[in-house]
């Protein structure tokens, strides 16, 4: 996790999971692993990112925020933007990433999102997964954390909510059950799983 700048338009000063938005390139990234088959299905939805640029677009985020690279060795060629895993002879790797938590923002906010969350192995990172000299800079304090340390940090809501989920699922290895969907997309909030 890292903390958001002060100035920061949009959760200042929060503590939150690396994340961001979809690239167009992110749609055609090869991947060297897809999505389990079940963690695919459910993020599949009528326009919108198809799964496998959401894995990519997760993996792209991890590494410009972290400087962390889920990838494998091989080659091909690369949308622009991905040269650091070129350069270091890896191919983008989702089988290590868990599709666990979509949360769409209620109306009214400053800035809406429709976020899918993803719970990743770091024994899926190429290199070491303490070196985080990479990073971009975009968060601060940017450290692993033991999850029951986390209580302690300035957290959005939907962060708290997420966590929760991540700890109900620690040491279960397999797809997670339904995945839980604050979707907020309509003039009623719902509250639903995605199975």
């Amino acid at each position: 996790m890292g903390q958001r700048g002060s100035a920061a338009a949009f959760m200042p000063s929060k503590f939150v999971f690396p994340g961001g938005a979809v690239d167009a390139g992110d749609a055609l990234v090869p991947l060297a692993g897809g999505l389990h088959p079940v963690c695919a299905a459910r993020l599949q939805v009528e326009d919108g990112p198809t799964p496998a640029a959401l894995a990519a677009a997760a993996i792209r985020e991890l590494w410009e925020e972290t400087g962390l690279f889920m990838g494998r060795p091989g080659k091909a060629p690369l949308p622009e933007g991905w040269d650091a895993f070129a350069a270091r002879g890896l191919l983008p790797d989702a089988t290590g990433l868990r599709f666990i938590f979509r949360a769409i923002t209620p109306p009214g906010r400053t800035r809406r999102f429709d976020a899918r969350f993803f719970l990743a192995d770091s024994g899926a990172i190429a290199g070491d997964p303490d070196d985080l000299d990479g990073a971009s800079g975009e968060l601060g304090l940017l450290r692993w954390l033991p999850l029951a340390q986390t209580r302690g940090l300035d957290l959005p809501f939907i962060t708290e909510v997420v966590l929760a989920e991540v700890a109900a699922l620690a040491g279960v290895d397999a797809p997670p059950p339904p995945v839980p969907f604050f979707d907020n997309s309509g003039p009623v909030p719902a509250f639903r799983r995605i199975g």
